[in-house]
């Protein structure tokens, strides 16, 4: 019996992201339930987006992020790209409403980076009645990460 039937993956690129795309694909084949691979374009102040060279198109950006995450999902799973613009907490909540589970990933950042960035997961987390699964990268995958080159 299955117990999710829609499930709502959020899905920025980040290692924190694609484990919780793994994990939510893993969910949908078990559950047979229909996937929903959401990326938010946030909303950012021009000046921030500025570089010599121009604007930075932000948004073809994310449409390429999505597109890479939405061809490694198996042939057996059903799959639907959204791609909305704003502030990604919103988003995801709203675009939760018609799901049974929402399955992100955190960036873990800290007290500290969340009083300075805002932490999408925990404003998703507290605007959601429904269930939510968050998970993160295998600490080996954040080492290398942040590891610096000799």
């Amino acid at each position: 019996m299955s117990v999710f039937h829609r499930i709502l993956v959020a899905y920025d690129g980040s290692e924190d992201s694609k484990v919780a795309l793994d994990l939510a694909v893993s969910l949908a084949r078990d559950q047979r339930a229909q996937l929903t691979l959401l990326s938010v374009v946030p909303d950012v102040p021009v000046a921030v987006t500025s570089v010599a060279a121009g604007a930075y198109d932000l948004k073809s950006v994310y449409v390429e992020i999505q597109q890479s995450a939405q061809a490694t999902v198996p042939d057996d799973v059903s799959v639907t790209a959204i791609l909305r613009h704003g502030n990604p907490a919103h988003c995801i909540a709203e675009a939760a409403a018609d799901h049974d589970l929402v399955v992100m990933g955190t960036h873990g950042r800290g007290r500290i980076g969340e009083a300075l960035a805002g932490s999408v997961s925990r404003a998703v987390v507290h605007s959601l009645r429904g269930a939510v699964l968050i998970t993160r990268a295998p600490a080996t995958v954040a080492d290398a990460r942040s590891a610096k080159p000799a």
